[in-house]
């Protein structure tokens, strides 16, 4: 079984071959990436090197871990499991739409919930004033 690791703290300038040339020391390499940015095709300073085994990987936690590649002390660690996002709305219309679906009815922002409020002072009043009036002495 393939063991992944993620390794951070990377240099820009580290390549994906010196990444597995590096990790070479520690067992064999199935595959080394670095992470790009998409628009600017920048390094993000974090890559993934997936070993062919798991004494492997283990081995290049142990050996190499804050060893420096590129006069950068790496990070390395077993990779977590990517994510799963929602594909509809992103970013912030997806976090008003999960607000508003959230509270429970069609007024979920702060000014329908104020006009509730509004209606219910009304109502206690007009109830204080008509109690006023029939308790007076005529």
């Amino acid at each position: 079984m393939a063991s992944r690791l993620y390794v951070g703290n990377l240099a820009y300038s580290t390549t994906d071959e010196g990444l597995r040339n590096f990790f070479a020391a520690a067992g064999e390499v199935k595959s080394a990436e670095i992470v790009f940015e998409r628009g600017s095709g920048r390094s993000k300073g974090f890559g993934f090197v997936e070993m062919a085994t798991d004494e492997g990987a283990q081995n290049a936690i142990n050996t190499l871990n804050g060893k420096l590649l590129d006069q950068r002390p790496i990070r390395i660690d077993f990779a977590k499991p990517k994510e799963e996002r929602p594909r509809s709305v992103g970013g912030y219309a997806q976090e008003r739409a999960n607000r508003s679906n959230s509270s429970g009815g069609n007024r979920g922002n702060a000014r329908g919930s104020n006009r509730d409020r509004r209606g219910s002072d009304r109502e206690r009043n007009r109830d204080r004033r008509r109690d006023d009036y029939y308790d007076e002495d005529f």
